[in-house]
This record gives structure tokens, C-alpha cells and sequence, in this order.
């Protein structure tokens, strides 16, 4: 070959790699915008070659997600540079194919990440995994993507069995900086971080860091013949799970979770649901917070109705409008917003679940005058019909002899959240059947 010759073919791959990384750039999806569905036209798009092909039939439906909060505190100028990232996440349904969604919501500069894997772990909480599960992601059939700063990307689907009750790694490395790490944290989990380009250890020896950050990942999704649609938990830090014991996945989604199964194993009258888990922990119905998420209002399309196949919403959300009002909070103001956010899940066929609002005597935040903000709130709750149905955590947590407290044997310790057996209070509280059946329709 001639040197010009060689120049030219040179000169014609650089354009074609160029050409690919700006298509890339483009087509990842926008976290922001009201009223758009992020990353709906990338989970509608074809999967990748190789391995990335689905072979089985199903409905693809939510596993896992957790809601996006903030940016990680110290990341600000290297973010993950030359790092990998290796989230574990514990799946509620199974499947014979899985996708994730990364978001790079909080980041300030484009977060290119050039090498992505997914397995399923080798035992609970690990960061080892089991070597024939190891997948790589690719995203638009190529192993590098680009998310732009505010924004989300969904990789192809890969095919591997992905256990009910069982935990999935999702490995992310990046060479460079996007500013501020997209992360929640409370996770309760165990998550780890490797020096370098580690996303194909199976043997976790790499992972030497770990910390209980969810970082960049915000949904795994299954090809599942195990659930027809995803029910969402909306809340706060008692739906995040603060107080539940570390590694253990006992949150009240999880335990609900767990009982939706078993219903459908027994033959029983539940819905065939995965379950997803979408609270913050201090987030509030009306206000946002730099630390502690968008308000519901402004997250309950990328969080709820942005989620695979959502059928059911579950939202409690107020304790911390309530607590963390430096005034008393307008009652009326906070059933409003409720109302607002059922509204917003009719107009896309999404039931809606409501629970009242638990006690919290002997916390720091109690005053006489709180207490009677939460009982407006849960009397209109009750009675008007804010909701399509009722879950009254309220009544199944509070203590019988003082019902401005929690019973002590749900309480955690701080009079606020609950503990293990509190949460676990809590799923068994739901009537699966409410879960059944449509939004009401629209006249």
C-alpha cells in the first residue's frame, strides 16, 4: 500500500469514528423538560449485535431503579476519572434479558463511558461475579456513549438469566471527568469502587474501595416472563429505607417485593408486579432541596411515570414538608400536591395508591403543631378520595396507647423511622389486590 493510499484510509476511519461519537452524542436522551419521558425512544430501539440480541419473549418491566438525588459531595473536579464503578443492585422479578439506564443528571461536563459490563453476582453484596453471566453493555451497538451533561442514556439489551432475589453488579469506567457524580446515597448497600479499566473482573479483587453510593446507575430492566407490568414506590427516607439494616434488602418495597412473588407462586390473586424503589431521603411533596432531590412534583415524571411498563404508583410522601417547614406547614397546600401528582399518573393510565402519614412523637422535629398538620392531612387522606386507594401505615405503625407515637417495637430508635420489623409492617400492610386493576378512566 502507498503511503498516499494509506493517509486516505487513515484520514476515512478518523472521519467514520468521529461521525459515530457525534451520532452518539446527539441521540442520548434529555433528563429535563416537562413532560417528556426520558430514554423512551432508546428503550424502543433496536438492540446490538452479538450477545445484545434478546432471544426469549416477555415484558420488559422494572427490577431495580433508585431515584437520582444529587451531586456526590467531593466530585466535583475529578468525578470518577479512570475509575470503575460497580454498583450492586438486588433484583425484585427475573428475566431472560436486562438493560440499565445511567444518568449523568448532575454532572457539568459530558460523562463518556468506555467500557460498561453487567453480571450477576456471585454471592450476596460481592463484587464477585459469576464469570458466564459477565455481559458487555454496549449502547446503539457501539461500547462507547456519551452523556451529556443533564442527561440519561439506556444501553442494549443483553442476554443473560437474571435471577428474582439476587443481586446484579453494573460496572461503569470513564477516562475522563463530567464534574459532579450523579449519586444516591443511602443506598444500604455495599457498593465498590477499582483503580483503572476493571469492568471485566469477575473475581472483585480489584474493588478494593467500597462505600453505600448508588453512582450513574438509575434502572435495571428485565425481559420477564415472571411480571407483567412495575409497581413504583414514591416517597421519602421511610421508602428509601434509611434505618433498615445494611445488605439485607429488608425496605418495605423489598419485603413487598417478596410477597408479590410467593402471591404469584401460590397461585394467589396478586398482580404479576416487579417492584422499584423511587424514594429520597428528606424529600418533600412541594420543595425542592440542593441535598436532598427535586420535590415530587418535579420528579414524578422521570421517576414514576418514566419507569418500564408502570402500572401502580405507591406514594408516601409529606412527613418532611411537615418537618421540615421552619413554620407550620398549609395542610391544604400539601393534599393539593398530592392530588396534583395523582392527576399527572391518570393521564397516563397509572393507578395510584395513597398511604397516611406515620407518626413521629419523640423526634427532634415534634411540636403539638406538626402533629395536627399530619392529622389534617391524613383526615383528608381518609376521606376525601385523594388517592384511588388507602394504605394506612399510619394506623398499622402507631402505638395503640399513644397514637402520636410509633409502637416501640416499629420504632427504629429515632421516632421517625422505622425498624426492620416496622418495615416489614409496612408491605404486609398493603392489600395486594389494591395493587389490581387501571386508573380510573378519564371522562
Amino acid at each position: 500500500m502507498t503511503r498516499r493510499h494509506g493517509g486516505a484510509l487513515l484520514s476515512a476511519i478518523m472521519a467514520l469514528v468521529v461521525g459515530l461519537s457525534a451520532a452518539l452524542y446527539v441521540s442520548v436522551a434529555s433528563d429535563h423538560g416537562p413532560g417528556r419521558d426520558p430514554g423512551r425512544a432508546a428503550l424502543a430501539a433496536a438492540p446490538g449485535p452479538g450477545d445484545a440480541a434478546p432471544i426469549s419473549t416477555g415484558v420488559w418491566v422494572g427490577t431495580w431503579a433508585a431515584a437520582p438525588v444529587s451531586g456526590e459531595p467531593g466530585t466535583a473536579a475529578d468525578g470518577t476519572a479512570g475509575r470503575t464503578v460497580r454498583n450492586v443492585v438486588h433484583t425484585s422479578v427475573g428475566g431472560t434479558s436486562a438493560r440499565v439506564t445511567l444518568s449523568n443528571l448532575y454532572g457539568t461536563g459530558p460523562l463518556t463511558v468506555t467500557h460498561a459490563t453487567l453480571a450477576v453476582a456471585a454471592d450476596g453484596g460481592s463484587a464477585a461475579a459469576v464469570p458466564d453471566t459477565l455481559r458487555r453493555l454496549t449502547f446503539g451497538g457501539a461500547t462507547v456513549v456519551v452523556v451529556p451533561a443533564g442527561g440519561q442514556t439506556v444501553s442494549d439489551a443483553v442476554t443473560v438469566a437474571v435471577p428474582h432475589d439476587s443481586d446484579v453488579l453494573v460496572s461503569i469506567y470513564s477516562p475522563t471527568s463530567a464534574g459532579p457524580v450523579t449519586y444516591h446515597p443511602h443506598a444500604r448497600q455495599t457498593n465498590y469502587v477499582a483503580e483503572g479499566e476493571s469492568t471485566e473482573d469477575v473475581t472483585g479483587a480489584a474493588f478494593t474501595g467500597a462505600g453505600e453510593y448508588w453512582r450513574y446507575l438509575t434502572a435495571l430492566d428485565v425481559l420477564s416472563n415472571e411480571a407483567d407490568g412495575t409497581v413504583v414506590a414514591f416517597g421519602d427516607s421511610i421508602t428509601d429505607g434509611v434505618t433498615s439494616t445494611p445488605g439485607t434488602n429488608r425496605r418495605w418495597p423489598d419485603v413487598l417485593a417478596d410477597r408479590l412473588r410467593a402471591s404469584v407462586a401460590d397461585d394467589g390473586d396478586a398482580p404479576r408486579y416487579g417492584v422499584v424503589n423511587e424514594g429520597i431521603s428528606g424529600n418533600q411533596v412541594l420543595v425542592d432541596d440542593p441535598r436532598r432531590g427535586a420535590a415530587g412534583l418535579n420528579r414524578f415524571e422521570r421517576d414514576v411515570l418514566g419507569r418500564t411498563n408502570a402500572k401502580v404508583v405507591v406514594i408516601d410522601l409529606g412527613v418532611n414538608d411537615i418537618l421540615r417547614n421552619r413554620t407550620l406547614a398549609d395542610p391544604q397546600a400539601v393534599v393539593d400536591g398530592l392530588r396534583t401528582l395523582v392527576e399527572r399518573a391518570h393521564t397516563r393510565g397509572v393507578k395510584v395508591v395513597g398511604s397516611t402519614l406515620t407518626p413521629f412523637r419523640g423526634h427532634r422535629g415534634y411540636t403539638d403543631g406538626r402533629e395536627d398538620v399530619r392529622q389534617r392531612i391524613n383526615r383528608a387522606i381518609r376521606a376525601d378520595g385523594v388517592f384511588d386507594e388507602v394504605v394506612d401505615f399510619d394506623r398499622a405503625l402507631r402505638d395503640p396507647y399513644d397514637p402520636r407515637s410509633l409502637r416501640p417495637e416499629y420504632d427504629s430508635g429515632d421516632h421517625l423511622h422505622p425498624s426492620d420489623r416496622g418495615y416489614r409492617e409496612m408491605a404486609e400492610t398493603v392489600g395486594l389486590t389494591k395493587l389490581q386493576g387501571s386508573a380510573p378512566t378519564r371522562l
